[in-house]
């Protein structure tokens, strides 16, 4: 035993000083994926994550060892820079989207040129460099090594294949130590890859990339294996699903009526109910909501489409594509939508957006969804007056108002999809827009000299991103009613139904709400967090905060409620369509006036219900309310059901399950008829 003892410790202090360089790759890479892991999950000592990393670096790193010892900077290098890469890039996508950014996001980047400006001014902070340290350190570990001649000492004793294959059988030991550690829900989760938080915080993110690699590739490969156990999984669903619509006191109330929808860029519903020096933030919207049927309790389901899987989701009652987008990957699907439905009762269906057509691929993805025509900038616009990403949009409403008209000119019947965008990030030309709103907070203090109580002013939001923000919509709620007085004026209202929605929330990081809530301006900073009167801006605060509005209304007033059911954007087209009178087969929302226990399930995996949001990667929810009770069996149940839709829909939409069924059908009424 001593012998051997003697022997390991020799052995050891060989390897150690004669693998410095590979070490210090190894330590290194693995230190920034903790790192990034502390900025982002918090789980940064949990010792899955760690074996993973470390199996995944150890078996890149051992192929370094088929270069001569002088060249092996050059291959660590280069993959710590890759490395480093990783971190930041998924570090920046993080703060702005509480998820790990995908190899399919290079599909759509050319949208990310549009919003530069958001990326680098709002989204970037200084911790989403902290990763650069690694190559630092790699090059000065290779500085000292070469002044020492190491790499010539190496090259006289290293055989690179047998260390490589040694290294190598050390990664897959700990793979094998790792996979032991997994459970079943684990492993499932890495294969459907929806689900990005949650394996990044099991499988480190070196595995979630390298999985998310393979998952990136899935509209050219899924097609072609496994689409008859998803066909299967597709068929049983909607031949057992019951969508529960029932006759109800708005069933058909708005039948062959026009419905004009106005997509209402980045406004949160906290919006509404805001209110600075005496002045509303949103009043038209504000008014409307009071006016109309209110859905207080809405939710966005985007994904990394962001507006693009709003129009989706709305338009169709699908959840987001898994990898992806849909607009960019999966355009040329055929789907159900509320355009195509609508046109069979002899509606014409139209969009207009104050941006380029090429943007989310709208000039395709509109056309597949069913509408006739897309109005976009330029191409149908004159462009008089542009913020931020195009045409604004005062004037977009009011171009827009004589192409309705004329449309109305020429069909009886119409649907319309109107895209805001003046409210879109980075919100820079807040100041300049015509409608201004005062952030400043005004408040009396003692002078302790005089003991007179004296009036100061405070900046208070003043030049921070949420008070932009909070311009920014005021602007838009401007525009809005606007629109609805020129609609008015042009006799557009008499027979029209308006909703308007928000897309998705405005992505305002944690610290702004936090100093919106939370500012004294006697401190000059926030109160402390120990203060009754404190809002503590967590996770759920957060999450639960991210509604948007929702607005059914007409000008007769005629339907009046405010509706506090959880409800979801694939709610919107069965919701809609009991009023409007149409229906999609395959829509996984329900009609919110024939339910009363909706379950709204994120893209993430997330969901929510009147009682409780589940956040499916922690694995732990919060209670809505206080009296609510939900059993274990219940969350399992919710689960399931979240992981059902999430399936059916990815299914639907990468494998063109409804154009495969619809031929299916052709085929077999050609047969039927063929045998008669």
């Amino acid at each position: 035993m001593k012998d051997f003892l003697d022997k390991f410790k020799i052995h050891s202090k060989s390897y150690l000083k004669t693998n410095i360089l590979f070490m210090t790759f190894v330590i290194c890479s693995v230190i920034n994926a903790c790192l990034l892991r502390f900025f982002t999950v918090k789980n940064y000592f949990d010792i899955k994550p760690i074996i993973a990393d470390t199996a995944v670096v150890l078996i890149i790193g051992a192929f370094g060892y088929f270069f001569k010892p002088k060249n092996q900077a050059k291959y660590f290098t280069v993959w710590s820079i890759i490395f480093i890469l990783i971190c930041i890039i998924n570090s920046i996508y993080y703060t702005n989207y509480v998820s790990f950014a995908s190899l399919s996001l290079l599909g759509t980047s050319t949208q990310v040129v549009s919003v530069a400006d958001a990326v680098f001014k709002n989204i970037m902070e200084l911790k989403d460099f902290a990763y650069i340290w690694q190559l630092f350190a790699l090059l000065m570990v290779n500085r000292s090594l070469k002044k020492r001649s190491y790499y010539d000492a190496v090259a006289k004793i290293e055989n690179g294949k047998l260390r490589a294959l040694n290294t190598m059988v050390v990664g897959l030991i700990a793979i094998g130590v790792f996979v032991s550690m997994l459970t079943s829900v684990d492993i499932s989760r890495l294969g459907k890859q929806w689900n990005r938080e949650f394996i990044v915080m099991r499988f480190g993110i070196y595995t979630y990339q390298i999985n998310d690699v393979i998952a990136s590739l899935r509209p050219q490969i899924s097609p072609l294996f496994g689409y008859d156990k998803k066909a299967k999984e597709f068929r049983e669903f909607y031949e057992n699903r019951d969508d529960g619509m029932t006759e109800n006191k708005y069933t058909n109330v708005f039948k062959g009526k026009n419905l004009l929808m106005i997509h209402a860029e980045s406004i949160q519903n906290f919006t509404l109910d805001a209110n600075f020096n005496g002045v509303d933030v949103a009043p038209n919207l504000k008014r409307m909501a009071s006016e109309g049927l209110y859905f207080s309790n809405f939710y966005s389901q985007e994904s990394v489409g962001t507006s693009s899987d709003t129009e989706f989701t709305l338009n169709t009652s699908l959840m987001p594509a898994s990898s992806g987008t849909v607009n960019v990957s999966y355009w040329d699907r055929e789907y159900v939508s509320i355009p195509k439905l609508l046109k069979e009762q002899g509606y014409y269906a139209f969009s207009m957006h104050g941006n380029n057509g090429s943007m989310w691929n709208r000039l395709n993805m509109h056309k597949s969804l069913g509408y006739d025509k897309f109005y976009n900038y330029k191409n149908d616009f004159e462009i008089d007056e542009t913020f931020g990403l195009g045409l604004s949009d005062k004037s977009f409403f009011r171009q827009a108002v004589p192409k309705i008209k004329k449309i109305t000119e020429e069909h009886d019947k119409f649907y319309g999809t109107m895209i805001m965008l003046t409210n879109h990030t980075p919100w820079d030309d807040a100041d300049k827009l015509d409608e201004t709103l005062d952030l400043t907070m005004t408040y009396e203090v003692v002078n302790e000299e005089t003991g007179e109580t004296e009036t100061k002013t405070d900046p208070y939001l003043e030049g921070t991103t949420i008070g932009n923000y909070l311009k920014s919509v005021h602007y838009a709620d401007a525009a809005i009613g606007q629109f609805i007085n020129d609609l008015d004026e042009a006799g557009l209202l008499e027979n029209t139904v308006v909703v308007i929605y928000g897309d998705h929330d405005a992505k305002i990081k944690k610290s702004e709400y936090r100093r919106m809530y939370n500012y004294d301006p006697v401190l000059g900073e926030n109160i402390p967090s120990d203060d009754p009167n404190y809002v503590d801006v967590d996770t759920y605060f957060y999450e639960l905060n991210r509604k948007v509005p929702f607005i059914i209304w007409t000008k007769d007033h005629q339907y009046q409620e405010d509706v506090t059911e959880v409800m979801g954007m694939y709610d919107v087209l069965p919701t809609l369509g009991n009023m409007f009178g149409f229906k999609s087969p395959y829509q996984l929302g329900h009609d919110i006036f024939s339910t009363e226990d909706n379950i709204v399930v994120f893209p993430s995996g997330n969901w929510l219900t009147n009682d409780m949001y589940y956040n499916s990667q922690k694995e732990e929810g919060k209670l809505l309310r206080e009296d609510a009770t939900v059993s274990v069996d219940e969350i399992a149940e919710n689960n399931e059901y979240a992981e059902k839709m999430i399936d059916i829909s990815n299914s639907i939409i990468v494998y063109d399950m409804i154009k495969k069924t619809n031929e299916t059908q052709t085929l077999l009424n050609e047969y039927n008829e063929t045998q008669e």
